[in-house]
């Protein structure tokens, strides 16, 4: 019997694993310590298609998670914890706790145009983050705020 397996998922399923609580990211792991350009550089990757390299989990019911619980029924994050977080910012929004232990948004735009990923200054998104408002202009570009908290700003 093999002692692990390899499968494949979709940037969507890690995502809502994510989002789910399923995957969880243990006590021993460090803090998201990736920059901006990072962050933009594996969007850009994924978006073009290239390979991003393997996240590997491990199902370990009495590992002590980052928030004080046990890992019971969860796929705790071994390696890629920076790549999964990165995604889960410039995807779906998410905070994170940086190296400071502080909470930040991650912030990143995509400019349909010629198809490139640049840093964007997070007051736009937050802009629309807090208003709630699912296409908005402005003279720096255009952000959306899709209906599952996907937020994207285009840059034109």
């Amino acid at each position: 019997m093999a002692r692990y397996s390899v499968n494949n998922y979709t940037v969507d399923v890690l995502l809502a694993d994510i989002k789910s609580g399923n995957i969880a990211i243990p006590e021993m792991q460090r803090p998201f310590v990736w920059d901006a350009t990072q962050v933009r550089d594996l969007m850009d990757s994924l978006y073009k298609g290239f390979p991003v390299g393997y996240i590997i989990v491990w199902q370990n019911p009495s590992v002590k998670l980052k928030d004080g619980t046990v890992a019971i029924g969860k796929k705790v994050l071994i390696d890629g914890q920076q790549r999964i977080t990165a995604m889960a910012a410039a995807i779906v929004g998410q905070e994170v706790l940086d190296s400071h232990y502080k909470w930040k948004r991650v912030c990143i735009a995509f400019n349909p145009i010629n198809t490139t990923y640049h840093l964007a200054p997070c007051t736009w998104i937050n802009h629309f983050i807090k208003a709630k408002t699912f296409l908005s202009f402005t003279k720096e570009g255009a952000c959306y705020a899709l209906a599952l908290n996907v937020y994207t700003c285009f840059i034109i």
